[in-house]
């Protein structure tokens, strides 16, 4: 008799469909290894000579960009560990906008140590207590390595100096073109309470925008003051200047009702006269407009043959902005109050701009509306600046558009903390050095767990070398040598291989902004900690019905 296989007993907690996966080889190294399979994906990105991805999302859109967040934001990570890793990434690019790639690149590399601990018979809570305790020694001695600072008030030049390692990362070889495009929008932007001040506490991101056009190459990149727009004026008058402005968040076209009627009309001279009514009352409206002195008329929406008409007549510039967020921006720049009606603005209401001209751009014709430093509308007015990019593919104009974002936002970190911190791989593997010898001096088994952390930050260093080409071991253990001599504790991984892989980064002039790094120490540890905490993994049934699979016999009777 064949023997029965008991069931086991007691009363079921979940529906039919759920997962459970606890312990520490079904949990948190389950974690462990997704975690460090998305870290090796962007890996290879990191650094000026960081490899291109090509992904190609669900609508069919390609990217192909070695920026880390563009990468992630792409991708549909589904494993509950590698998303928070995701969103620790994302959190760095919401505060700082730069550094994505390297909370990625520490969460794997503190992870994978990890992984050698527990491996050891390590417990995840003491690993979790040491890498508490080498993340605030690491803070400490990040302060300490600042070695320079952007000057104040800052200048064209200073900018360009903290800007071009956060643009080379992004567009090596190209930073020499786009750190003075940068350097001179934001100077442009900087509110003059700032530029005499030691802080740029009043600067905005959104007042730098980008205009890409087709053609040319990216040396041909211009900073315009004011705003540009990717198409002409709608109607024949094509340039104002000194001009008063009314902003209308409706279209310009005889009005349409809410509610439906029926209207008995008995003859043709009824008809007629009811047409010529709303024709009336049109050119009444558009009437008073240019009355109240108004040269330039901007809508959000469509602009109807007879309004136009009119406003041809009436000697006034039409121009149509379809994106509400363009539209907000221009009322900035012109202190302009968006309209919900057709009338004449109200003297708060209406902008005023220096000028307004049509031009060409590569066979593209652009308006351009600019405020003049000295100027009325430059004086009174919140100022804005536009770069505009040219380049021969949109592949390329869009990496660059990214990168010129990152670049901004370093501008927009470094007025949190203007302080600086050598660059290259140097301050990691300072760091490294510096954490290992306070874990020497640590009692108990965390010991174990601070010098792994250090071994860690050697990470970046490594990454480094490693998409340059160099053999990252060689180059780390020179590093390491020469950050143990004291006099030398600025030395970074020379991505050109001029000399034995190493530079002095202060020579070479190549920095990053502390506060970027001290929130990006903070989230890849942070994450790392989550994933470590973790031992039990419960995951429900998935909802909704499964979509039918195709038939593979669908050809045949």
């Amino acid at each position: 008799m064949a023997l029965k296989v008991p069931r086991a007993g007691g009363p079921s907690l979940f529906k039919d469909g759920y997962k459970q996966f606890q312990g520490i080889e079904e949990a948190v190294l389950r974690n462990i290894q997704a975690v460090n399979e998305l870290s090796d994906i962007v890996r290879t990105s990191y650094g000026p000579n960081g490899r291109n991805k090509m992904i190609v999302n669900h609508l069919g859109r390609i990217f192909v960009t070695s920026d880390a967040a563009t990468i992630i934001r792409e991708m549909e990570v589904v494993h509950p560990a590698a998303k928070l890793l995701v969103y620790a990434s994302q959190q760095q690019e919401a505060e700082m906008g730069d550094g994505t790639n390297f909370v990625m690149i520490l969460a794997g590399e503190l992870l994978r140590q990890a992984e050698v601990l527990i491996s050891l018979c390590l417990h995840p809570t003491v690993i979790v207590q040491g890498f508490e305790l080498a993340l605030e020694r690491a803070l400490e001695i990040l302060d300490d390595l600042s070695i320079a600072t952007l000057s104040s008030p800052p200048t064209q030049e200073s900018l360009a100096l903290a800007l071009r390692p956060t643009l080379a990362s992004k567009q090596y070889g190209h930073e020499d073109i786009l750190a003075p495009l940068v350097a001179q929008a934001v100077s442009m932007v900087i509110p003059s309470s700032a530029a005499t001040s030691s802080t740029l506490r009043d600067f905005s991101v959104d007042n730098v925008r980008v205009v890409k056009i087709m053609g040319s190459s990216l040396s041909q990149s211009r900073v315009v003051r004011g705003m540009v727009f990717g198409r002409e004026p709608e109607g024949s008058v094509k340039s104002a200047s000194d001009a008063k402005v009314a902003v209308f968040s409706c279209g310009l076209d005889i009005s349409q009702t809410e509610t439906k009627g029926t209207v008995l009309l008995h003859n043709a001279e009824e008809l007629k006269n009811f047409s010529r009514g709303e024709e009336i009352q049109l050119e009444q409206m558009l009437k008073e407009i240019a009355d109240s002195g108004v040269k330039i008329v901007v809508t959000q929406s469509s602009v109807g043959e007879l309004a136009l008409h009119y406003l041809n007549r009436l000697g006034i510039m039409v121009c149509r902005v379809p994106s509400k967020f363009d539209l907000q921006r221009l009322c900035r720049l012109l202190g302009a109050t968006p309209l919900a009606r057709i009338g004449a603005p109200m003297p708060e209401e209406a902008g005023f701009v220096d000028s307004a001209v049509t031009t060409e751009i590569g066979g593209d014709r652009v308006t351009v509306f600019r405020q003049e430093e000295q100027g009325k509308g430059g004086k009174s007015h919140p100022r804005l600046a536009t770069i505009v990019l040219r380049g021969a593919t949109t592949s390329m104009l869009d990496d660059a558009e990214r990168t010129i974002e990152d670049g901004v936002n370093a501008v927009k970190s470094l007025t949190r903390d203007p302080r600086l911190v050598p660059g290259a791989g140097a301050t990691e593997i300072e760091l490294a050095r510096q954490i290992v010898a306070y874990g020497e001096r640590t009692p108990g088994l965390k010991q174990d767990a601070i010098k792994e952390y250090g071994a860690a930050r050697r990470g970046g260093a490594r990454g480094l070398a490693e998409t340059c080409g160099l053999d990252a071991t060689d180059v780390v253990s020179k590093l390491h040598a020469q950050h143990a001599a004291k006099e030398k504790a600025d030395t970074g991984v020379d991505v050109e291989n001029a000399t034995d892989g190493t530079m002095s980064t202060i020579d070479a002039q190549v920095f990053d902004v502390l506060v970027a790094k001290h929130w990006a120490l903070r989230y890849a540890t942070n994450a790392a900690i989550d994933v470590l905490r973790v031992d039990s993994i419960i995951m429900s049934k998935p909802a909704g019905i499964k979509a039918p699979g195709r038939n593979p016999n669908w050809d045949e009777d």
